[in-house]
């Protein structure tokens, strides 16, 4: 019952989740990949400290992806699917990202 009122709680934030096609919601609710980043990008924040403005600390976030994306060897299943809807959804900003 606690799973459900929490969902009922957050509902407008659900809501724009259902909006992405079937293949992009396959991509972005795969939990293991989601958290193994996190974790990788807790760490770095973790081991910095603390930092003296904004910037600093995405330049460390950036560096932090950076070195994640280089231990990625196998892309996931429905990356194709996703990438096309991504494409028609976001148009010149994902070519752009994708360069």
């Amino acid at each position: 019952m606690a799973i459900v009122q929490s969902r009922e709680r957050a509902w407008e934030e659900i809501i724009p989740f259902y909006a992405f096609p079937a293949e992009v919601r396959k991509l972005i609710y795969t939990t293991n990949a989601i958290g193994a980043l996190n974790a990788k990008l807790r760490r770095a924040v973790r081991a910095r400290g603390h930092f003296p403005n904004d910037d600093a600390a995405l330049k460390l976030l950036f560096l932090a992806l950076n070195r994640a994306e280089k231990e990625w060897i196998m892309r996931p299943r429905e990356w194709s699917m996703a990438k096309a809807q991504f494409a028609i959804l976001f148009g010149d900003r994902f070519a752009r990202a994708t360069v």
